[in-house]
């Protein structure tokens, strides 16, 4: 059995890490990290794991965790998990991190997006970007990966083939993705308030939101180059999903066949990524609660554009499903193991 620790488990993704994991049947949950929660039964801080959980919340205590754990997950906000490794943690400890630390390989980007020092800059070098589906080999048995967001995991996903095979010009990309609130975390703040969101759907980080340099930085590597996009996103009143609309000019004339040839290229054997058929536009009710990325094209002739979509659970295969499918490439095991859920409707 693989001995898990979480730090961060009673937020959003980290109680979806908890519920993953408990059906997984190679993982035993060895810590229930929680700096705002110690000592409090995890069930009352969750009453769906009633009965079902019987273990206390402890501390952050990375240290201590790293002699009792195969691999830590941290779910915490930005700078935590970089504030806390060190060497001698992770020749003990595999550790996949669900924030921002390690995602981006030049400090002084991810310094100016998060407004932060980042506290272990000797890391980031070897830290892998644990999207799967296009990093799976380098996944591998590494002992530090960066869990991309939920934001640039469906916007990568839905526009990779075509930024690597050339058929889009990068520079021309616009991304416009819409989320659920659950997105913004489980912290109180007046803006995610019923009242604020109900009945309401709104622009935020215009210019300015974090996700955009993770999303110009894999997207460069697709195509050798370094690369500048439009990233709005927005949020809607609805618990979880992510909605991303992209759009980019074509580099040639190309039929559906043709496109739809690429997308298969590179995701007709991935068990997560659904490239839906012809005419079909992907929407988040169909992926709720699952690991799953729908994905689809349409071309524009009229303006020589290609506008792509894709959908996923951001608590899932954008944050808690992404992170269970990186610990499993890490260990050897299936990659599927723990994420085998249908989705969910209603």
């Amino acid at each position: 059995m693989i001995k898990v620790g979480i730090i961060g488990s009673t937020g959003y993704a980290g109680q979806e890490l908890v519920r993953l994991l408990l059906g997984h049947k190679e993982a035993e949950i060895v810590w229930y990290g929680s700096r705002s929660y110690i000592d409090k039964q995890y069930y009352e801080v969750f009453g769906n794991m009633f009965e079902i959980v019987d273990a206390k919340c402890l501390d952050d205590n990375m240290d201590e965790l790293a002699k009792k754990a195969d691999v830590i997950f941290t779910a915490t906000p930005q700078g935590l998990c970089a504030s806390l490794v060190n060497e001698e943690i992770l020749s003990k400890v595999k550790i996949v991190d669900l924030s921002a630390d390690f995602r981006i390989k030049d400090v002084a980007t991810y310094e100016k997006w998060y407004g932060i020092e980042h506290k272990s800059p000797e890391f980031i070098k070897e830290a892998v970007y644990g999207l799967c589906e296009i990093n799976r080999e380098d996944i591998k048995g590494n002992r530090l990966v960066a869990n991309p967001g939920c934001y640039t995991t469906c916007s990568i996903l839905s526009l990779y083939p075509l930024v690597k095979e050339g058929i889009i010009d990068p520079d021309s990309i616009i991304i416009d993705a819409k989320s659920g609130t659950s997105g913004a975390g489980r912290g109180a703040k007046i803006n995610n308030l019923f009242c604020e969101v109900n009945e309401n759907i709104k622009a935020y980080g215009v210019t300015t939101h974090r996700h955009t340099p993770e999303i110009e930085e894999q997207l460069g590597y697709a195509c050798g180059k370094e690369i500048c996009l439009n990233f709005t996103p927005h949020l809607v009143p609805m618990n979880r999903g992510i909605l991303v609309t992209a759009y980019g000019n074509l580099t040639g004339t190309y039929s559906y066949e043709e496109i739809k040839a690429v997308y298969d290229k590179y995701y007709a054997k991935e068990r997560f990524v659904r490239v839906l058929e012809k005419d079909i536009c992907p929407e988040t009710r169909w992926v709720e609660g699952s690991n799953y990325v729908d994905v689809n094209f349409k071309i524009d002739e009229r303006t020589g554009r290609v506008i792509v979509m894709g959908a996923l659970d951001n608590l899932i295969k954008g944050a808690a499903g992404q992170a269970v499918q990186n610990m499993n490439l890490i260990f050897g095991l299936p990659e599927d193991m723990g994420l085998q859920q249908a989705p969910m409707f209603p």
